[in-house]
């Protein structure tokens, strides 16, 4: 898979906010790739930068440095004209579904708006007809074209939502929680729904979400966040069997088991999340970490190659015997 190039390449990101003398860090330095075909997992706690890294890949916001490419192409030096083309290529599936579709449009004129904006459809029939096709791939009728967003619960907003994405026939779509504005009953089915269009149409895909659950299930490799920088990246099997960096293992530790015969080891952490406005010196995590050592404080550790695909951002090597039995 290495061996491909990436479809999307991020690197040295940072997205800050506020004043210059004092912003908030919401992003800090962070690269990853992904290739044509994957499923790449964002996770980390609220305020790690997930869904501002997402919305700085599609260029809805502008980075403050470091650069995003796809297919080689820097998107953060693509005029306007440029990105509009690309926009069909590069779709999202918003968090809140209600709140990401105009509630004074229909349906059909939700979906037909992308089409006809991008060419996708010419003429009313042709246009009728797509919109059909897209709202029978996400498993709703094609009379609900007709209907306005709030005759629609959650789950079917969301398959609107998703609808609208692929109407582009993207290669690339970010998908930010999804499943969190859904009942538990309904995310399974939206689940399903993203595995077989994204085997369907071979969609490359970045997942952010806190469910670490679903995360395990959907994803080929994942990158761990704290505070805006990377802590770990791995292939999800890898991640999710053997932890190797100390904030990894807490966020699994702390992850509800479905079954209440698996108990997991409890890793507690001090203190509260710092402001990304004052970041700690040397690790970010440091403050937080039961394994910091003084020289944590000094030195701001990059993601280091571990083997295996696998990247770590600690400068000791010896916490994964600490805690593996």
């Amino acid at each position: 898979m290495s061996s491909v190039a990436p479809l999307i390449e991020v690197k040295n990101l940072q997205k800050f906010f506020g004043s210059s003398s004092m912003p908030v860090r919401a992003v800090d330095d962070v690269s990853f790739t992904i290739q044509p075909g994957e499923t790449l997992g964002l996770v980390g706690e609220s305020g790690s930068g997930k869904s501002t890294i997402g919305r700085a890949l599609l260029r809805l916001i502008d980075s403050t440095a470091g650069s995003v490419s796809y297919r080689g192409e820097d998107l953060g030096s693509a005029s306007g004209s440029r990105m509009r083309a690309l926009r069909s290529k590069l779709q999202m599936i918003f968090q809140d579904p209600y709140a990401s579709l105009n509630p004074k449009m229909r349906v059909r004129d939700i979906l037909g708006e992308a089409l006809q904006t991008h060419g996708l459809a010419k003429g009313k029939e042709a246009t009728a007809q797509r919109i059909a096709e897209l709202l029978k791939l996400v498993g709703l009728p094609p009379e609900h074209a007709a209907r306005y967003p709030h005759e629609f619960s959650g789950g079917q907003r969301q398959r609107i939502g998703v609808a609208r994405a692929l109407s582009m026939q993207p290669e690339f779509i970010v998908a930010d929680e999804p499943l969190s504005a859904l009942d538990v009953s309904i995310q399974s089915q939206v689940v399903n729904l993203l595995c077989d269009l994204r085997d369907q149409f071979s969609l490359t895909m970045l997942f952010i979400s806190h469910d670490l659950d679903v995360v395990e299930y959907l994803c080929d490799r994942v990158v761990v966040l704290y505070l805006g920088r990377v802590m770990e990246v791995a292939p999800t099997e890898a991640l999710f069997s053997r932890p190797l960096h100390p904030y990894t293992q807490a966020l699994l530790a702390s992850s509800p088991k479905p079954d209440p015969l698996v108990k997991s080891a409890h890793i507690p952490l001090k203190g509260d999340i710092p402001s990304p406005m004052n970041p700690p010196s040397g690790c970010v995590f440091r403050t937080r970490c039961p394994y910091a050592i003084d020289a944590c404080a000094q030195t701001r550790p990059v993601p280091r190659d571990m083997g295996g695909a696998r990247l770590k951002a600690c400068i000791r090597d010896d916490i994964a015997a600490l805690t593996t039995p």
